[in-house]
């Protein structure tokens, strides 16, 4: 494995595991190459696009004292941390556990259809949304002894009955995105492992379209 693999993908043995069992669920794999690229693009939204991650624009914040704390993004992440809810590290989302990536949906807000991308990356592994769904239940339902603090961490209201009628909706295959978000690899996890296989497939590859002004992070290979 080249150096630069384990500055961007943290574990890049175990990428390549989890990327492998995706075979069979998705119509293009990208190499590991590219699977860098895609880490990087994650970077450069995380420093110029923040507004896009942990935000809201259809609810108010909670009314609680705690949720309106962590309303701060900085206060918020190091709870978020600590919840196991993120894993900044790991900006391609495969390094991360089933049991990650559910305690990142029930611990990290997503905003509007946000979840979708998740949701795709659970997919590929059996019972891991029925997990999701009866994790989220005990939450909405008042069962889940932590469920408050969880509600306050994602801290705006209803972000858990919506995740819990996305994912039945999902899992009904009642799902559809709109065009534009269908095509979003802020959106979806098959947009998201589309943009990685289209780009260029080597370093030196990368290194000429960048040079001939056909490459970009945001936008990918012109």
């Amino acid at each position: 494995m080249p150096w630069h693999a384990y500055l961007l993908l943290v574990s890049p043995r175990t990428v390549e595991e989890r990327l492998a069992q995706l075979e069979g669920h998705f119509e293009r794999l990208p190499s590991l190459w590219q699977l860098e690229l895609g880490a990087l693009r994650m970077w450069h939204r995380t420093m110029f696009r923040s507004e896009t991650i942990g935000v809201c624009t259809a609810h108010p914040v909670r009314p609680t004292w705690r949720a309106r704390l962590l309303m701060l993004r900085p206060l918020r992440f190091p709870f978020l941390l600590i919840e196991r809810a993120i894993a900044p590290w790991d900006m391609t989302g495969l390094w991360s556990s089933p049991e990650r990536v559910i305690r990142h949906l029930l611990g990290a807000h997503h905003d509007q259809t946000q979840f979708v991308y998740d949701l795709q990356m659970l997919q590929a592994h059996p019972g891991a949304l029925e997990e999701l769904g009866h994790r989220l239940a005990a939450v909405v339902e008042g069962r889940d002894p932590r469920g408050e603090w969880l509600r306050d961490l994602c801290v705006y209201e209803r972000y858990h009955e919506d995740l819990a009628e996305g994912l039945a909706r999902f899992l009904a295959g009642e799902v559809e995105l709109e065009p534009e978000d269908a095509l979003d690899p802020d959106i979806s996890f098959r947009a998201y492992l589309r943009w990685c296989a289209d780009q260029p497939p080597s370093p030196e590859a990368t290194w000429r379209a960048w040079r001939a002004g056909r490459f970009e992070l945001e936008r990918g290979l012109a």
